[in-house]
């Protein structure tokens, strides 16, 4: 069975890099990471099999979203073991070469971007802020919650907390149908304002903390894990030595209240921040 290679992070070498792997987790597709040193850079990589990363698999299963969310699990694994000891650049998710030559041909190409991005990041991490207008039954959270690194489910398909509750709060008629929905649709639209305003008075503060940030677009309901009702979905780049304190600022700045819920993620390895100096043409394919 012939492998290609499966490029997660790029880092400066540095001692234990082999045990650190070697005691880690499995990374995509189960398999275990390694490392390729070449002219004063380290590729952190997995073998994994070609039939299942050639152009053509991988077209077809961009398309999946169990596939990509597992893929991205894999990916964060080793990435996340690898920024528990060093500051490691994240390459894009899927980043593939053919050989071991092709992951040195992808460290030439991109050294200079690199070199630059390792140095800007060095002994920073990602924290990670998102807020949710929350739906009048949810329960609330304590403010600032600190979340699980996989972000929390609904419970259930929409009406099904409802299921098998008396209804004795079901209109007489079809003019107290309506006004009843015109209060629930007020108290929605009142909820999303609310979160609208603390997400922006919330990212202006946290801003302040950080040495950089990024919005990212409203996380889609869509994916394996993810909650409906997302406002802000920011990322704040932030000296690892800060991390708490910027994490305590998360939490006084959450105002108190029912409609607005607002998750703390992190320390996570600088995914946003590094994204921009990835090495141009590799955009989920293979790096020749």
């Amino acid at each position: 069975m012939t492998d290609v290679r499966y490029v997660y992070a790029v880092t400066r070498p540095f001692d234990g890099a082999g045990a650190t792997l070697h005691a880690g987790p499995r990374g995509v597709a189960g398999a275990p990471a390694r490392t390729l040193a070449h002219d004063g850079l380290l590729a952190v990589l997995s073998d994994v099999p070609a039939e299942e990363f050639s152009d053509a698999a991988l077209r077809a299963r961009l398309e999946d979203l169990d596939w990509l969310a597992d893929t991205a699990r894999g990916h964060d694994a080793v990435v996340s073991a690898l920024n528990a000891v060093i500051t490691p650049l994240p390459l894009r998710l899927v980043t593939v070469c053919l050989d071991d030559d092709g992951v040195r041909r992808l460290l030439d190409s991109g050294r200079e971007q690199f070199t630059r991005a390792l140095e800007r990041l060095d002994g920073r991490v990602e924290w990670g802020v998102k807020v949710y207008a929350r739906a009048s039954e949810d329960p609330p959270g304590p403010p600032g919650a600190r979340a699980d690194r996989v972000a929390p489910v609904d419970a259930g398909p929409p009406g099904a907390r409802d299921a098998g509750r008396p209804q004795s709060g079901r209109p007489a008629t079809g003019r107290d149908y309506l006004k009843q929905r015109m209060r629930r649709r007020d108290a929605a639209e009142g909820v999303w304002a609310q979160a609208d305003a603390v997400s922006r008075a919330l990212h202006t503060e946290l801003s302040r903390y950080a040495e950089a940030e990024r919005v990212h677009r409203p996380q889609d309901p869509r994916l394996p894990g993810a909650a409906r009702g997302n406002v802000l979905n920011a990322a704040y780049l932030v000296p690892r030595e800060n991390g708490e304190a910027f994490a305590d600022q998360v939490r006084r700045l959450t105002p108190p209240g029912t409609g607005v819920r607002v998750e703390l993620t992190g320390p996570w390895a600088p995914y946003s921040f590094a994204v921009t100096t990835a090495v141009p043409g590799i955009e989920g394919g293979e790096a020749k």
